[in-house]
């Protein structure tokens, strides 16, 4: 007997309208979501386990070593350890297409579909996890930051960047990346030291030899830079990429030109709702700090 497997060069999407996405569709997407997510890039992922929630120990103080003579016992210390708890929330986007999508291939459709998808996931993960904005999770950086008091109010310029890195050594924080946006650049090109040279190198994208990372979302504003040690904060994908199809129905929250919801079945359309889980969770107060110029 010959197994069929799911090919999606042949098969329809009105023949196959929910359900996890093929294996290799989920790889590219998450592929894809993580190159361009800052915490994807930045953090460290921690395996779930295909659970909604992963516990871990965080061990928060150092052991010691000791100087010790010939057959003299070696001390030993308590490590400080604490319990952390990393939770998957659902994060989804709903698209709309004409109804004749529903005779595209899988991978016609999966090729038009996984721009949007890609860019509306990576979005949201660095708004929540990195800014606190519609923010799922337990802390953020920014709320992390802004919480330990390491919140600096300024322009960007040489003394406020030395501001900003002092206030993570202060607490023995080796930052090991900054993150802001493009365009920051001209004024981190014109942060100079004492001898007028630029502490940014144009050509690698690092400031005082830190790497900087740029976000891509309209919601960091100008001005604003965030430095710290990204080991510190962790994410974690616990389930495949899911999907449904549907062809009834209103989205409420999609409007046509009149402002009246967009009705699927009068006016021909589809959407297809597709969602992913995710946590993402700072495990170390005062790992992080901010500079910004608003108010």
């Amino acid at each position: 007997m010959t197994v069929q497997t799911f090919n999606p060069e042949k098969v329809l999407v009105s023949e196959k309208k929910d359900g996890k996405f093929y294996g290799k569709f989920t790889d590219i997407i998450m592929k894809e979501v993580a190159e361009n997510s800052l915490v994807m890039q930045l953090g460290r992922y921690i395996e779930m386990d295909g659970k909604q929630e992963k516990k871990f120990v965080i061990q928060t103080d150092g052991v010691s070593a000791y100087w010790v003579n010939e057959t003299e016992k070696i001390k030993t210390d308590k490590p400080q350890l604490i319990e952390a708890t990393l939770v998957a929330k659902k994060l989804g986007i709903i698209l709309v297409a004409s109804r004749e999508a529903l005779n595209y291939t899988w991978q016609r459709f999966f090729d038009e579909m996984k721009p949007q998808i890609v860019d509306a996931f990576y979005k949201k993960i660095d708004e929540a996890g990195l800014l606190g904005l519609e923010n799922p999770f337990a802390n953020s950086v920014t709320k992390v930051a802004t919480d330990s008091g390491a919140v600096i109010q300024g322009p960007i310029n040489y003394e406020n960047i030395l501001k900003l890195e002092e206030k993570l050594y202060e607490n023995d924080i080796e930052p090991n990346a900054f993150v802001s946006k493009v365009q920051n650049r001209p004024a981190l090109r014109e942060a100079r030291d004492g001898d007028k040279k630029t502490i940014y190198d144009k050509a690698n994208n690092t400031l005082d030899g830190i790497i900087v990372a740029d976000m891509k979302s309209k919601q960091i504003k100008k001005g604003d830079l965030i430095a710290g040690n990204f080991d510190h904060l962790v994410y974690g994908v616990p389930y495949n990429i899911t999907y449904k199809i549907s062809e009834e129905g209103q989205i409420s929250t999609m409007k046509n030109s009149d402002d009246t919801p967009i009705n699927l079945f009068e006016q021909e359309m589809i959407a297809i709702r597709a969602t992913m889980d995710i946590g993402v969770l700072v495990i170390k107060d005062k790992a992080f700090a901010k500079l910004t110029a608003s108010v």
